[in-house]
């Protein structure tokens, strides 16, 4: 059954959510925010090690798809979850992938040792 003219823009959104997750860069610098109630460019930066041009454009994405949040703070511009479901989605994300992956020992041993998500409190 097709799309009605009410529920394709609702899609589109939808897909447009994904699209903002579609890069493992991406997804990383959602997880330290899920980390994190908050963290700077700089702090980003360091820990993702991407230059400041490629970050940049990395948040950008997630600022347009609203996944996340920016604020200015004199010279320095902090970022955060837009909402604490981003954290949720990752975790879910992250357990599907586990589940996944169960098949093949590698990559089940290299998916597990990836960094923990822990959801930090993020304001209401």
């Amino acid at each position: 059954m097709p799309l009605t003219a009410t529920q394709k823009p609702l899609y589109e959104v939808k897909a447009n959510l994904f699209k903002g997750l579609a890069h493992p860069l991406r997804i990383r610098i959602l997880e330290l925010l899920a980390a994190d109630s908050e963290l700077s460019v700089a702090d980003l930066q360091r820990e993702t090690g991407l230059e400041a041009s490629h970050l940049s454009q990395h948040l950008s994405v997630l600022r347009r798809h609203r996944l996340v949040e920016s604020e200015r703070r004199a010279s320095h511009v902090f970022y955060r979850l837009s909402d604490p479901l981003v954290a949720n989605l990752l975790t879910a994300a992250r357990e599907l992938l586990l589940g996944i992956l169960s098949a093949d020992g590698d990559l089940l041993m290299d998916a597990q040792a990836l960094p923990a998500i822990t959801v930090s409190t993020v304001r209401p």
